[in-house]
């Protein structure tokens, strides 16, 4: 899967991660295409708290170990 983001918090701006099915993954600048339109998300971190809002998904809330601040729009691309 793909995850092309748009937003603060992450190291770029503009960034492209994609999860390969052994598990690792990679990012990259900018958006790297094909892009095979999956599902948008909005996902809003402050603190340790991150509250995800996925129209396939619905709307999730999860706790990290570490402390950020990240407002990110996204494309789920398979």
């Amino acid at each position: 899967m793909k995850f092309i983001e748009f937003g603060i918090g992450n190291k770029w701006l503009v960034r492209t991660e994609t999860e390969l099915e052994d598990g690792t993954e990679y990012e990259e600048k900018g958006i790297k295409g094909p892009i095979n339109f999956f599902s948008l998300y909005l996902r809003i971190w402050i603190g340790t708290t991150v509250v995800i809002l996925d129209l396939k998904e619905g709307i999730k809330r999860q706790k990290k170990n570490r402390k950020a601040f990240k407002a990110i729009f996204g494309i789920v691309s398979c």
